[in-house]
């Protein structure tokens, strides 16, 4: 390891995950894109200017729908890095993205969670 000039250290080869992808949106502009968020491509809009990153990230696409935690994995790139990633592919068309966490029909009442908590206890 070489010692820089601000007393910090640097090492060859490493390159720090933030100058990996150039973001093309705004941050008040991109969609809310969490680790749960559920990837699939869009085959259908083309792909044109994109840089290596995203290009891998839509090449994990191709089988199938993915979670972002799962697309960081892959990539071995953190998660924040693959979140922004993420949202610029998601306003550019590339890739939709569908929230896991789809709200039941109706809330549980009060009476079912009491039957099934007494049910449980019975066990």
């Amino acid at each position: 390891m070489n010692s820089g000039a601000g007393g910090g250290h640097t090492r060859r080869g490493v390159v720090r995950s933030h100058t990996v992808i150039t973001t093309r949106t705004e941050v008040q502009d991109r969609p809310h894109v969490d680790m749960a968020t559920l990837l699939s491509l869009d085959a259908r809009v083309p792909v044109r200017g994109l840089g290596v990153q995203a290009r891998r990230l839509l090449a994990l696409l191709e089988p199938g729908m993915l979670s972002v935690a799962d697309v960081s994995a892959h990539l071995s790139l953190p998660g924040g890095v693959v979140r922004a990633l993420t949202a610029d592919l998601i306003v550019s068309g590339n890739v939709v993205a569908d929230n896991p966490f789809v709200p039941g029909g109706q809330p549980l009442e009060r009476d079912i969670l009491e039957r099934v908590l007494d049910g449980l206890q019975r066990l």
